[in-house]
């Protein structure tokens, strides 16, 4: 794709700051830019510390959905899973009530300042939420060490898991405590998420069999033709994840779980039940479990009065704006 010029992503640009209603990722307020194009508008939105060589794969995705567009779907309906931050286990019901018909929680676990034992009292409150029937998947995000990880998923285990995503950060020790826990007969699947997104070889999990499957999310990858060609290049099944995004760029998400060739698990796209605004109508919001292909529209038509009710500070704005620019800049180099 051939870059727009540099004045026509910045004259356009639109920055609001969305209250979450559950502190996620040490964070209160999800700030997030908006690029608008001819194929409808990108969002824009790596989380504040990340540099621009970094942030600009994500202005890469928002670029496609403004300028390019994503692939045709080969499906019209995707499951999605409920999100348990790292909350207290009494407050886990008052979480899953907010995601309606949704039979996969995916449940946030090796909080930093929080013990094994907290853990595993959310895990058993969301297994209790969800009965026998549902499934239970834990994300760590990299938080343990490599004995940390197989004493924690040898007795989370007892839960019946469907998987643990990123256990460990790096992916050598991923494929270290993927064979600890076979070794042990521990019967718990391992899921990448880091290991691909973040890593200049995402292909060095298939390498190592360090997981058995895979989280892909668009904005991290570049866009949802990039997530696609590493879903073809690792040949892993794949769970398509938000972060943390808006409906615009939740539906871009959804595109891509759309335009996968096969999808066996449930989504991590329900995310937009954790933030306390969102700058459409109609939000990209799971009904009975499941988004629907026909709801990608109403979540990229942006809503005048919500961009002026959470519009960011005129600081922040600017901020976002050099942000753009460094990120453009890279993308220029490239």
């Amino acid at each position: 794709m051939a870059l727009p010029p540099l004045s026509d992503l910045l004259d356009g640009l639109k920055v609001v700051s969305l209250p979450l209603n559950t502190r996620f990722r040490g964070v209160q307020h999800r700030e997030i830019a908006y690029i608008e194009g001819p194929c409808g508008v990108g969002e824009f939105a790596p989380f504040l510390e990340y540099e621009p060589d970094e942030a600009s794969r994500w202005l890469a995705a928002a670029l496609e959905a403004a300028y390019v567009g994503w692939p045709e779907p080969v499906r019209d309906v995707v499951a999605v899973n409920a999100t348990v931050p790292a909350i207290p286990a009494a407050d886990v019901p008052r979480v899953l009530a907010r995601f309606d018909g949704c039979s996969t929680a995916k449940v946030k676990v090796a909080e930093k300042g929080q013990a094994l034992d907290d853990d595993v009292a959310r895990v058993a409150a969301v297994r209790d939420g969800l009965g026998p029937e549902g499934r239970v998947r834990l994300d760590a995000n990299g938080g343990w060490g490599v004995d940390d990880a197989v004493a924690a998923i040898t007795r989370l285990a007892a839960f019946d898991l469907e998987y643990v995503e990123q256990p460990v950060m790096p992916v050598d020790d991923l494929a270290r405590v993927r064979r600890s826990l076979a070794a042990s007969g521990v019967d718990v699947r391992i899921a990448a998420d880091e290991s691909i997104r973040k890593a200049d070889d995402p292909l060095r999990v298939v390498e190592l069999h360090a997981a058995d499957l895979a989280i892909v999310k668009v904005a991290p990858l570049g866009g949802v033709t990039g997530a696609l060609r590493i879903a073809e290049q690792t040949g892993l099944p794949m769970v398509v994840s938000s972060a943390l995004d808006s409906s615009p760029g939740m539906a871009a998400g959804l595109a891509l779980a759309a335009a996968l060739p096969g999808l066996e698990h449930a989504c991590g796209l329900g995310t937009i039940n954790l933030l306390d605004g969102d700058v459409v109508e109609r939000s990209l919001v799971p009904v009975g479990g499941n988004l629907t292909v026909a709801q990608i529209d109403d979540a990229r038509a942006l809503d005048p009065e919500r961009l002026e009710r959470y519009r960011a500070s005129a600081e922040r704005e600017a901020w976002w704006r050099e942000r753009v620019a460094a990120s453009y800049e890279v993308l220029a180099a490239h």
